[in-house]
């Protein structure tokens, strides 16, 4: 496929043969450039032939350059062509489960291979095809993070509403075979996929070994917004505990047999149980901390490190936090730790509550700007409000209900606003006022 160069980059190996925005990229060493994996896994080369069409000319160049050096070609899209969606209909897809309003890419469903080597996003591997899989496989992708839920082909058909979802299973055979590294998720559903299920599950994900890197296991999330959907059940307290216990059994054998814990129970899991977090060595190198295991584990950690090393503030220093439901007793521990070494400081930790969601939605990651006006309202105890980066999109200016900066801190009576990474590092130095505000 002919591909457009949108920008070429400064000083870029693209640039020093010449290349220019406008000039149509043809083919590398014969190849189609069919998408950004076709574009980054050949052009990785320290030399390889190129064919483009310049000013209408066809030239054939010779590229030579650091091996896995960045080429410097900028196209009309990321991904080059469209990006994959999701053909599936899960019973327990949050999209499905969204109120109507909110911004447009909030209901874009993805389900893209390319994403979940290049970005981590997961894949349920529905809309491959068997060309795209053995070009994964062929081109050694790894690793490729894939959204199981069961092995079970017919329970997986159910649970997903996908004829195909049963039979795609057999891609995962195909990449083990090829060395390829898998991570695997499952969205557990009480009723559905859990207690004997998830044992087969989990046993046949990890025999996979060492392909097999790495297995979250993940409650399901449910809002109020669930109509002419299935029902769906939440974890108890008793239920939860139960699931853990098997996942920690099932790991502990791994650990035994391969060195390596391999399967994982999130920390929501650990909240709704109401049993503390593992330790750090429980999750070794934190394979799955983007799904929410271990992320607490590590957040504590880093910020007890960090604290242990920090000269103490003499300065006056008062600010409020806030967070959702789930990391509030976290927060509280934090905040305290601070203080009980920063006398000078002041921290108040809120809490609030998911009610734009409802449901089980506990995260802070979910809160809107409407829920946190409405909650902190004439409860804040500074002039400046802390809050997780989480909360907001990419671009660090909106939240989930498109509330601005600017509005939160209208409706907050003029507070400070200060957006907050969520590592331990960065919590104590905002917590101390290290840094700049974000607004106000």
């Amino acid at each position: 496929m002919a591909v457009t160069i949108k920008q070429v980059r400064a000083a870029s190996p693209a640039a020093q043969i010449g290349l220019k925005a406008g000039d149509t990229l043809l083919a590398v060493d014969g190849n189609d450039i069919n998408d950004m994996l076709d574009y980054e896994f050949y052009t990785a080369k320290a030399e390889f032939a190129l064919e483009i069409l310049t000013d209408g000319q066809h030239q054939s160049l010779w590229v030579t350059k650091q091996e896995y050096q960045p080429f410097g070609c900028d196209f009309e899209t990321y991904l080059i062509d469209k990006q994959h969606c999701c053909c599936n209909k899960c019973i327990f897809c949050f999209v499905d489960q969204l109120p109507c309003g909110l911004r447009e890419t909030m209901y874009f469903k993805d389900d893209d291979e390319r994403l979940s080597f290049l970005y981590g996003n997961y894949i349920t591997l529905t809309n491959l095809s068997q060309k795209e899989a053995d070009r994964i496989a062929n081109m050694h992708i790894s690793p490729i993070n894939i959204s199981v839920h069961t092995v079970e082909p017919e329970l997986r058909v159910e649970m997903m509403k996908n004829k195909n979802a049963g039979k795609v299973l057999q891609y995962i055979d195909q990449f083990a075979a090829a060395g390829i590294e898998m991570n695997f998720q499952i969205v557990l559903c009480p009723g559905w996929n859990d207690g004997e299920h998830l044992r087969k599950s989990l046993e046949k994900l990890t025999a996979y070994y060492p392909a097999c890197k790495s297995v979250a296991v993940v409650p399901v999330g449910v809002t109020r917004y669930r109509e002419k959907l299935p029902h769906l059940d939440t974890f108890q307290p008793d239920t939860a505990a139960k699931e853990i216990d098997q996942i920690e059994q099932i790991g502990c054998c791994c650990l035994e047999k391969y060195g390596e814990r391999l399967v994982y129970p999130s920390d929501e899991f650990f909240l709704i149980a109401d049993r503390e977090i593992p330790p750090e060595e429980y999750y070794g190198d934190y394979p799955q901390i983007e799904n929410g295991v271990g992320m607490m584990r590590l957040l504590q950690e880093e910020f007890s490190s960090t604290l242990a090393t920090t000269p103490r503030r003499r300065l006056p220093r008062k600010a409020d936090l806030v967070t959702g439901e789930s990391a509030y007793p976290l927060l509280c521990k934090l905040a305290q730790a601070c203080m009980d070494k920063n006398p000078a400081v002041k921290l108040k930790v809120h809490c609030v509550k998911n009610e734009f969601f409802g449901g089980n939605v506990s995260v802070a990651g979910l809160l809107t700007g409407q829920d946190l006006i409405a909650q902190l309202k004439g409860k804040l105890c500074s002039r400046e409000l802390l809050f997780p980066r989480v909360m907001l999109r990419a671009q660090r200016d909106l939240f989930l209900d498109d509330v601005s900066l600017p509005q939160l801190s209208r409706e907050l009576g003029g507070v400070g606003l200060r957006v907050v990474e969520t590592d331990g590092k960065a919590l104590l130095a905002a917590m101390l006022g290290r840094g700049k505000r974000d607004f106000g």
